[in-house]
């Protein structure tokens, strides 16, 4: 039984990790594609094709697409989440101070959501086919079906 669990948990560990590379190569190609150069962009309309070449040798953009990607996924393993072009800062810095909020949010929220959905949903298995049941049932999946901006909206308004 436990080895069933196990191998159903690193299954889904695989396949999550795979859909996370598979998302991560997608969105780079992606705006790999767009129309324009990011060194004439960074630098304006104003900047010489010597500025423009030689910050596009600075940012590797003359390498090939691929060698980019590569670049960027094993720094990213090492903790390097690059430089923000908008801020020309790094990227930790900017989301250092952000990510302690975050995490102090989600926090809160799994110590309310978790033991909540436990309570209502053991309840209604303990009374199945009650309207008791049927009303959770009906609410959660209401409740699920809303989208993150509106919920987030009415709980600033409460």
């Amino acid at each position: 039984m436990k080895s069933g669990v196990l191998n159903l948990v690193v299954k889904r560990l695989a396949v999550a990790v795979v859909t996370l590379l598979i998302v991560l190569f997608a969105v780079f190609f992606a705006t790999s594609m767009l129309p324009g150069d990011t060194a004439s962009i960074l630098l304006g309309q104003a900047a010489t094709p010597e500025a423009v070449a030689g910050l596009r040798e600075a940012m590797h953009l003359n390498d090939p697409a691929i060698l980019r990607f590569l670049r960027w996924l094993v720094g990213l393993l090492h903790g390097d989440l690059g430089t923000s072009y908008a801020n020309d800062m790094p990227v930790a810095a900017l989301i250092g101070g952000r990510f302690v909020n975050t995490m102090k949010l989600a926090g809160i929220t799994t110590l309310i959501s978790v033991p909540l959905a436990l309570t209502l949903g053991i309840t209604a298995a303990m009374l199945r086919g009650s309207l008791y049941d049927r009303t959770v049932t009906v609410l959660s999946i209401g409740v699920i079906s809303v989208p993150e901006f509106m919920v987030a909206t009415l709980a600033v308004l409460l």
